[in-house]
């Protein structure tokens, strides 16, 4: 019975928690408002038939997180030096093309969210056929070294958490 109700119980929490902190009352309807939505979203997310998230080493996560974090930071400072330099400096922005291992769709999302959320780094295309990931480069020096760095940074990791 309570698994029917809630099929995703985090997800439910989360977004009552969310619900009567972003009301900003704690009152009688607000309350209710959220237990509703609680119960509505998940509801929601079984329609979507989603495959179950298998985490195979979760201290790998905090590494990923440490490396990414530092990779933004690195990552913001260069863009902001591209910007701030103006035209005194060359720069050569392009696309490059990333040969993928990963296979689990959640990896390839989570490597989605670390590529486009770090400065100067777009993922443009991913091609399930291939394996293949199109990537645009703000300030791209060598393809080579930027294959490597997704591969061996990224990659490489999201395979250990995720396969």
């Amino acid at each position: 019975m309570i698994r029917a109700l809630f099929p995703h119980p985090i997800l439910a929490a989360g977004v009552f928690a969310t619900s009567v902190l972003l009301s900003g009352a704690f009152n009688p309807p607000s309350i209710a408002l959220a237990a509703l939505l609680a119960v509505l979203a998940p509801q929601v997310m079984r329609a979507l038939d989603l495959q179950r998230v298998r985490v195979r080493a979760p201290l790998a996560i905090l590494q990923l997180a440490g490396l990414v974090a530092v990779d933004v930071l690195r990552s913001n400072w260069a863009v902001a030096t591209i910007i701030l330099a103006g035209r005194k400096r060359e720069r050569t922005s392009g696309f490059i093309h990333v040969p993928l291992d990963l296979k689990d769709r959640y990896a390839l999302a989570v490597l989605a969210v670390i590529l486009t959320a770090t400065p100067g780094t777009l993922w443009v295309e991913y091609d399930s056929a291939s394996g293949r990931l199109l990537l645009h480069v703000l300030d791209l020096v060598d393809e080579e070294a930027w294959v490597h760095l997704i591969k061996d940074r990224y990659e490489r990791r999201l395979r250990e958490i995720f396969e």
